[in-house]
């Protein structure tokens, strides 16, 4: 199989990391792969550092003709079988460039987001596109915000998210987050990492915090990422007067070292397709609250890997929060059988296996012109 994997997402999220995952296991197993990715990311860095087959352009909209006469070079110069597609301006990308050179290489779509999109007709249309063979979700969550828009519900199947063990192998406090702060072993570090956006909901952590704090005075929230929302949620934080409560740690490249000195992970998102960081918390042996809405109950198993709340209720929250927070026996259990699941189900390694068998059996079905 010759496989391009393409996305126009210039940020650095989970879904970029799964793609850098998806490279390095695909590698030894396929004939062939190229990347294509906006310049100056982060993903181009690790492209480069890491010495992908990789292309990249500036990116300046999903119509950019550019892009699409690098989409159809590829395809021809090295003979691609399949299109793996990260990005729905990538999406629209790659449907351009397929009907205006008339190609007929199957596309398979990786989607992440809960978002509707049978909003107007081009996005039905090209959601239902012929040559776009397939669309893999990262959760049935994200499989059933779909529907309404796909014609044919075969095209849909499941790949989850993944994460990788080496790089979260801090199983033990390492105590470089502790040390930063200047805080003692008894102080309870209640963390969050995530970016400051709406369906985040960093509202209701801040609330459950107030909370939380009246009767649990010796506690830190620690909030990890950047976002438009952050200087408003600062200033939500002062006006409840829980400043000594919090702390702001901006953007983090550290995570792998100070996630394992969170003595519990808050997540208080209330639209997550599956939440990839709480698979970093079980690698972590951190005990997990979060919230019980989107791809999450795919992910946490209420009451045995983690505890879930209803979405949008901080006294829910409070209560999973201060049942954990002193309970050694509740601490172990919740992460002794989350370590597990993650085994289980979500390590890059199997993850990747998933994605590569999907691509094969489209590959399988709608072999490329070009190949025959």
């Amino acid at each position: 199989m010759r496989l391009l994997q393409i996305t126009a997402s210039n940020v650095w999220r989970g879904h970029e990391q799964q793609i850098v995952y998806y490279y390095n296991e695909f590698d030894s197993k396929i004939e062939h792969q190229v990347l294509l990715c906006p310049k100056n990311t982060q993903l181009e860095s690790i492209a480069k550092q890491q010495k992908f087959n990789y292309q990249s352009l500036p990116y300046k909209s999903a119509y950019d003709r550019t892009w699409i006469r690098a989409i159809q070079s590829i395809i021809k110069s090295e003979r691609i079988d399949v299109v793996l597609i990260h990005s729905s301006k990538a999406q629209t990308l790659c449907i351009l460039a397929s009907v205006w050179s008339r190609t007929k290489i199957p596309m398979v779509f990786f989607r992440t987001l809960i978002k509707k999109v049978d909003t107007n007709f081009f996005r039905r249309w090209k959601y239902n596109y012929k040559h776009l063979r397939h669309i893999v979700c990262v959760s049935q969550a994200v499989i059933d915000t779909l529907k309404p828009a796909i014609d044919d519900h075969s095209r849909l199947s499941i790949v989850g998210s993944a994460t990788d063990l080496d790089q979260f192998k801090n199983r033990k406090p390492t105590g470089v987050l502790r040390k930063e702060l200047g805080l003692d072993h008894t102080t309870k570090i209640i963390g969050n990492v995530s970016a400051f956006v709406p369906f985040k909901d960093h509202n209701t952590l801040i609330e459950t915090a107030a909370i939380v704090v009246k009767t649990q005075k010796n506690v830190r929230f620690v909030l990890a990422g950047t976002g438009p929302l952050e200087e408003e949620m600062k200033a939500k934080v002062a006006a409840l007067d829980l400043e000594q409560f919090f702390t702001f740690l901006g953007f983090r490249t550290d995570i792998t070292d100070i996630f394992s000195d969170f003595d519990l992970f808050l997540f208080t998102s209330k639209n997550e397709p599956t939440g990839g960081v709480l698979l970093e918390a079980y690698a972590s042996h951190v005990p997990i609250v979060a919230c019980k809405a989107g791809g999450i109950p795919e992910v946490v198993v209420d009451g045995k890997t983690g505890i879930l709340a209803e979405k949008e209720n901080p006294k829910a929250f409070a209560e999973a929060v201060l049942s954990i927070l002193n309970d050694s026996n509740k601490i172990k259990t919740l992460t002794t059988e989350g370590f597990a699941h993650l085994k289980t189900h979500f390590t890059k390694e199997i993850i990747a296996e998933k994605m590569l068998s999907e691509l094969h059996q489209v590959v399988k079905r709608f072999p490329a012109k070009h190949r025959s």
